[in-house]
């Protein structure tokens, strides 16, 4: 098998792991963080909006994980800085 081969077959295998583990603990942290919400505006219903803000900004830092996850095997898949290598 040539190198240029090995390197693509390696970049998607690796992006496909990244993104199912990059994937698993924003989900889980998203999961958790709602159900403690959800708590929280059941033990104290006139606090809601505050919880519900804080709920937003934290699920959005959360998200972000998994967005960077999105952008790394997007990169190992199009644009993968060590095909250059291969090809000179």
């Amino acid at each position: 098998m040539a190198a240029i081969e090995t390197i693509g077959i390696a970049s998607i295998i690796i992006s496909g792991l990244t993104i199912a583990i990059g994937s698993v603990g924003p989900a889980i942290g998203e999961a958790w963080a709602l159900s403690r919400a959800l708590s929280a505006i059941a033990q104290q219903p006139d606090e809601a909006n505050v919880i519900t803000r804080t709920l937003f900004v934290g699920l959005a830092m959360v998200e972000s994980t998994a967005i960077y996850c999105f952008v790394i095997s997007i990169i190992l898949i199009f644009s993968n800085p060590f095909w250059n290598y291969v090809i000179r």
